[in-house]
């Protein structure tokens, strides 16, 4: 009984994952505005997408400098 109700679960997560995953990450930034706060969590997400981004950014071989100064520029300086 319960080994076919997990089977089914299993089953229908595999057939909607968008849907599942997108109601996992909507849980846990709930769980997190609810625990640490909204601007606490607010900055977990920015520095999630800065890392995601430049994490992406290093399969293309694009150096790491480069990207810093794209983000913060120096002035004047080369």
């Amino acid at each position: 009984m319960i080994k076919q109700i997990l089977r089914e679960l299993l089953e229908s997560i595999n057939n909607n994952r968008g849907k599942f995953f997108g109601a996992l990450v909507g849980f846990l930034v709930a769980v997190l505005i609810l625990i640490i706060g909204f601007l606490k969590t607010l900055f977990i997400f920015l520095c999630t997408c800065i890392g995601y981004i430049l994490g992406s950014k290093s399969y293309k071989k694009i150096d790491f400098r480069e990207i810093l100064e794209k983000i913060l520029p120096l002035g004047g300086r080369s």
